[in-house]
């Protein structure tokens, strides 16, 4: 139980300094507010970040997501491998290009796209895959990778939850067709709200910019079809000054989780699993709980440690998924997903908790070996 004056410690804290607040009003006094030289500025330096591919910012990781694969001509007739076991954006924009969703299972440890899951769903319709990189764990992308090359696909790497994490020694988002990341408040780094696409093909890179910007580079000069998902100036300012600090607090949050993992010791838990070569960047650290979770998520709260489930209903269980399944007679074998949504708890790890923010985590979390 905490002390009667202690906080509780949040699953999650959003920074918003002095610096991002200047960077914010600078903007605003500039008059250039939408697609300026600020969204230029932080293109450029995100590129460093993806080993100098091309970078689009756009107004969301949805939108990244939506729009890369508009640009790689993913459509009616095609199929798409996602895994199931993400944030329901993943497969949402696969539909909303009006391709067709093909869940595949995770690998335990990682909970990323498994390689050999992928390699039994993928049919004559396959066009792409679709690896998240999710918690901030790079996936197998060496494996997806040759998949791929095999099969002749395109891989649109969901990176949302993975700014600065490799495999390897490789970024995410520079293996594939294209990467995409979010900006979100909650994220390991933001811009209030936005996402970023990266790129090795110049030609994909300026389709971006057009299918962003209304499908024109000119001034009612449209080439295509478009729409509106540009990044604010304001958003690329605030996003530059977190892209400045992302590497301290990414050391932090590697840190932080490696506390963790070193004295969570109770039986009935198990601590992430870092894939050998793997760069893991802790958006979530993230613990299985063998037993009653409910029970120990009502315990870690009433001892004031924020804590979350990502994602207690796996995609392929929502109901604009399973309503459209069932009447197909559909049915996804994903054993690893449901084991995974119905055993994952997230636990602090961002990089403003205190030496003694950890030592209550992990005595809270120990406490639990009484109560599983």
């Amino acid at each position: 139980m905490p002390s009667s004056n202690a906080q509780p410690i949040p699953a999650a804290r959003p920074v918003i300094g002095e610096e991002e607040i200047e960077a914010a009003v600078r903007v605003l006094r500039s008059g250039r507010v939408v697609q300026g030289p600020e969204v230029a500025a932080f293109e450029e330096g995100f590129s460093e970040l993806v080993d100098g591919r091309h970078c689009v910012a756009v107004n969301s990781g949805t939108s990244a997501l939506h729009l890369l694969l508009m640009a790689l001509g993913i459509g009616p007739g095609d199929e798409v491998i996602v895994p199931s076991f993400s944030f329901a954006a993943s497969a949402n924009a696969v539909r909303l290009v009006g391709a067709d969703v093909v869940f595949a299972d995770i690998e335990a440890d990682s909970y990323c796209l498994s390689p050999a899951a992928v390699e039994a769903a993928i049919t004559p319709r396959t066009a792409a895959i679709m690896p998240v990189h999710l918690y901030g764990h790079p996936a197998a992308m060496d494996k997806i990778m040759a998949i791929a090359e095999k099969h002749k696909l395109a891989v649109v790497e969901d990176a949302c939850q993975a700014h600065a994490a490799a495999l390897n020694g490789t970024p995410v988002g520079a293996f594939g067709s294209g990467g995409t990341f979010s900006f979100y408040p909650t994220k390991n780094m933001h811009s209030l709200e936005g996402g970023m696409i990266s790129t090795a093909d110049a030609e994909i890179a300026r389709t971006l910019r057009l299918l962003r910007n209304q499908g024109m580079e000119q001034r009612y000069a449209n080439e295509i079809v478009g729409a509106n998902m540009r990044m604010t100036d304001v958003a690329a300012a605030v996003g530059r000054v977190q892209l400045a600090k992302l590497g301290g607090w990414t050391e932090q949050r590697i840190a932080n989780a490696a506390y963790l993992t070193e004295h969570i010791t109770t039986a009935g838990v198990v601590t992430p699993v870092v894939a050998e070569g793997a760069r893991h960047i802790y958006h979530q650290y993230t613990i299985r709980v063998r037993g009653d979770r409910d029970a120990a998520m009502a315990h870690l709260t009433e001892a004031g440690v924020g804590n979350a489930v990502y994602y207690p209903t796996p995609i392929h269980r929502l109901k604009p998924y399973w309503e459209p399944d069932q009447k197909a007679g559909r049915h996804w074998d994903l054993p690893e997903t449901e084991r995974a949504a119905a055993e994952v708890v997230s636990l602090p790890v961002h990089p403003s908790l205190s030496e003694n923010d950890l030592e209550r985590i992990a005595t809270a979390v120990n406490a639990l070996g009484e109560k599983l």
